[in-house]
């Protein structure tokens, strides 16, 4: 089960069906099952606090993931991503709001399949796989 949830925010995903099979199809070339991923759209302020109390990180961010089972199951997993921070990188980055929020989508199911993107090799794969399934969509 996909499911996308407003906490904070009140946002319309464009073409949620297509959504929901371009990241089960992602998952599945990832050689990855799922049971549920819980996508929460939310506020930078919300994310913050989140980042805060969770992470100890004291600073705005896009998205923060939480994979709640163990890497060997399928996938049980918890994504927040900050409508604030995809309409603001939107702008600075010259693309539209549902092209970031896909790219910034995608990065979240990306790290529920195991990729990094701490230390710079993880990082360039990570921004390929993006790129991959960006194209895909």
């Amino acid at each position: 089960m996909i499911k996308f949830n407003n906490i904070d925010v009140s946002y319309v995903i464009k073409n949620k069906m297509l959504t929901k099979k371009w990241i089960k199809d992602a998952i599945k070339e990832e050689m990855k099952s799922f049971e549920y991923i819980f996508i929460n759209l939310c506020s930078d302020q919300y994310l913050l606090d989140m980042n805060i109390k969770s992470l100890n990180h004291d600073y705005f961010t896009d998205i923060i993931t939480f994979q709640l089972n163990d890497l060997t199951e399928p996938i049980e997993g918890d994504i927040y991503i900050s409508i604030d921070r995809i309409k603001e990188n939107s702008r600075l980055m010259g693309v539209n709001i549902e092209t970031e929020f896909r790219r910034v989508l995608i990065h979240g199911v990306l790290h529920l399949c195991s990729y990094k993107d701490k230390e710079k090799k993880d990082k360039l794969l990570m921004t390929k796989k993006e790129n991959y399934y960006l194209n895909k969509i």
